[in-house]
């Protein structure tokens, strides 16, 4: 194989972008794209094209605008689409390449292959995207970017990877007001400013938009992330959206991984076992060969991979949510007492049939409930234990009794929640947990809404104080078999720091305010009120 350097790709507006080329022994041959914003060059970038130039394919490494090598000025996402068509454009054109044209990359480099694809470029053939990034709001339904993201902008501070460990993050994380959080980190990140300005999903956020236009595209996609990837909504709900708009050749690929795949078969405490790992690189290939190649599969891999955690094995399925995963619906029920794991709350099979007390917890603004994580925005969370954190009092915590027979939470997971406040606006948080024998409560999946935006994030909506709201609370996916013995568990609360910004509870404005109020919140279980957690 060949190793070319440095090689200028010309864009309009007179800037070039940098690339490093791999080219396979025999040519032409199909080009494999991966554009980054985190360096071009490394042993990982090396290794990939040699796997790539060894599979019948060049491989060509480019930095993004504004970043390593490249002309320009990063902003980030928004020339990406564009860039990326044109990059596609000048790769077909050379002597080397057949005209045909992948794109492959994960997190950043996920994201800008669906804006690109948005562009239609005529030979574009397939893409692999991994651990991608969703549309503005989805991953922090908030209105505000997670305070973890101030890290991610440290990090692509300037042209190149900056080194962020000698930065006290928990620290910076509880900084007031939000707008100077750079500041805090000692750095200015005007983008950061920029994109807490926008709290709504205005025209500002359109440049950077996708799944809203998913539909508009037609290319087989191989999708992958695991189920502790903190941006995992996006890999799943991508895979399903091009599935129902008749898109072929779609392929999802979940393992027990969070936003490094098949990197590690343990996180944390959790060891998914030796078959976490797979051969990736080869899955790879063989989706390029099929769609690129045009070389047909004997026999044909299923459409979905999924890796069950707990059973520890893989299965190969027809969709996504699999249609032997049941509908599973628990429902919240107490005495009114179910603060913390020593309250009275508990997970039933069967609807409330009693009009049961309300749950009252108070959310202190300046002692929020933690969210277990490094801190890093590299990995936010992971199968945590929060057997501790169950023990304060802010925190309601209702726990099925333990499980005669193993079951299955597979799907799409949502908490339907009945609340009211004394404040101006509060936050509710859910998390949903495998409550292993010995205690250890194990986090499968979260998610949280502010009330605010109960409505979605067109506009921001008054909250009347007192007034009780159904919110659905989104938590993401799972896929787990619980064996018996274990119990399902579902966390009620109003904060999850640093994961999302602590709500204040002033119903003002959220990133120049300092101080904020104690709300009261109270969640309903009762008949007409039916507070639950719904699987799939």
């Amino acid at each position: 194989m060949v190793r070319k350097f440095n090689i200028r790709i010309p864009l309009r507006e007179g800037i070039a972008l940098s690339a490093d080329l791999v080219l396979p022994e025999e040519l032409p041959a199909p080009v494999v794209v991966v554009r980054t914003p985190y360096g071009k060059a490394g042993e990982r970038q090396s290794q990939r094209g040699t796997v790539m130039a060894n599979g019948g394919y060049a491989c060509m490494h480019v930095d993004v605008r504004g970043r390593g090598d490249s002309d320009g000025s990063f902003q980030p996402y928004r020339n990406d689409g564009p860039d990326g068509a044109e990059v596609i454009a000048w790769a077909a054109a050379q002597e080397w390449c057949t005209g045909d044209v992948a794109t492959l990359g994960g997190s950043y480099g996920g994201r800008i292959q669906w804006l690109t694809a948005l562009e239609r470029p005529p030979a574009l053939r397939a893409m692999v995207a991994l651990v991608t990034p969703s549309d503005p709001f989805v991953e922090w339904p908030t209105g505000l970017p997670t305070p973890m993201h101030i890290n991610w902008f440290r990090a692509t501070d300037g042209r190149m990877p900056q080194y962020v460990d000698d930065v006290d993050w928990m620290e910076v994380y509880q900084h007031r007001p939000l707008l100077t959080m750079d500041e805090a980190a000692g750095f200015a990140a005007p983008l950061w400013r920029e994109e807490l300005r926008h709290r709504t999903l205005d025209e500002w956020w359109e440049p950077v938009r996708y799944q809203h236009r998913i539909g508009e595209i037609d290319l087989p996609v191989l999708h992958i992330s695991g189920w502790y990837d903190d941006e995992q909504i996006g890999t799943p709900a991508n895979f399903a959206a091009m599935v129902a708009a008749g898109r072929s050749g779609q392929r999802l690929l979940m393992g027990p991984w969070g936003h490094a795949v098949n990197t590690m078969r343990k996180l944390g405490e959790v060891d998914f076992g030796p078959d976490a790992l797979i051969d990736m690189d080869s899955s790879t290939l063989a989706f390029l060969d099929e769609h690129v190649k045009g070389i047909k599969p004997d026999p044909a891999p299923a459409p979905v991979r999924i890796f069950v955690m707990g059973a520890n094995e893989w299965r190969d399925e027809q969709a996504w949510p699999p249609a032997s995963a049941p509908s599973t619906v628990f429902y919240l029920s107490s005495g009114g007492r179910a603060n913390s794991r020593y309250g009275d709350g508990r997970l039933v099979p069967a609807a409330v049939t009693d009009e049961q007390p309300a749950d009252e917890w108070t959310h202190d603004p300046d002692r929020p409930v933690p969210f277990i994580t490094d801190q890093s925005s590299a990995q936010i969370g992971g199968p945590d234990d929060y057997h501790g954190v169950e023990g304060r009092g802010d925190v309601l915590v209702f726990t099925s009794d333990p499980l005669t027979e193993p079951l299955e939470a597979i799907g799409p997971v949502k908490v339907v929640a009945h609340v009211a406040t004394s404040a101006a606006d509060t936050d509710v948080t859910a998390k949903l947990l495998d409550v292993h024998p010995g205690g250890f409560a194990q986090r499968l999946c979260d998610g949280m809404a502010r009330l605010r935006y109960r409505d979605g994030f067109g506009a921001v909506r008054p909250v009347t104080p007192g007034e009780v709201y159904e919110v659905e609370i989104r938590m993401w996916d799972t896929c787990v078999r619980l064996p018996a013995g274990h119990r399902l568990r579902v966390e009620i609360a109003s904060s999850a720091f640093p994961k999302f910004d602590v709500n204040l509870g002033t119903g003002g404005d959220m990133i120049t305010e300092t101080e904020g109020v104690v709300a009261t919140n109270r969640l309903w279980h009762t008949p007409s009120r039916p507070s639950r957690l719904i699987v799939n």
